[in-house]
């Protein structure tokens, strides 16, 4: 049971978009980026002394930067447990993916928030990280429960109004 859990906890649970998303990332940085830098690199060399050629210098850092970045993402991608929610059946539990409507008890003020993977976080789309306290707060739970969650200003209670598997 160890071993499986073990196995459980090195996945990078990811929504479908996510892991498409950085496929796409993946993909720009082998075959456009890459050659690119290779091509600066190449044209800076020409240009003869390295010690003090800029260009050859910032091509070089880009070019770690984007390897760093290619390593980074084919990690993610193989370790990746990619979950589509619309295969779940139909409930009002809050899971990985699922797209969640609270009130916050002391103003009525009603947010949406959908839970994803930590690359696929964006506060400006309203999705936010399983691994926020806001996610791991509202994980397991079910509508109508109200959760405390702890904010900047403090701790407030919300209800789970709505939850959605789109």
């Amino acid at each position: 049971m160890a071993q499986l859990v073990g196995v459980i906890m090195n996945k990078v649970p990811m929504t479908i978009t996510g892991a498409e998303q950085l496929k796409d990332e993946l993909k720009k940085l082998k075959s456009i980026d890459r050659p690119n830098i290779t091509k600066a690199i190449k044209e800076a060399r020409e240009k003869g002394d390295l010690k003090e050629n800029a260009e050859y210098h910032a091509a070089r850092e880009e070019q770690s930067f984007v390897e760093g970045r290619i390593k980074d993402i084919e990690g993610k991608l193989s370790n990746a447990q990619i979950i589509d929610i619309k295969t779940f059946p139909k409930s009002s539990r809050v899971i990985f993916g699922s797209t969640v409507v609270i009130i916050r008890l002391d103003d009525n003020k009603k947010m949406t928030y959908m839970l994803v993977g930590e690359d696929e976080a964006d506060i400006k789309e309203n999705k936010i990280s399983i691994t926020s306290p806001i996610a791991r707060s509202l994980v397991g739970k079910d509508e109508g429960e109200i959760v405390e969650i702890k904010t900047p200003d403090g701790s407030k209670e919300f209800e789970i109004e709505e939850v959605k598997y789109v």
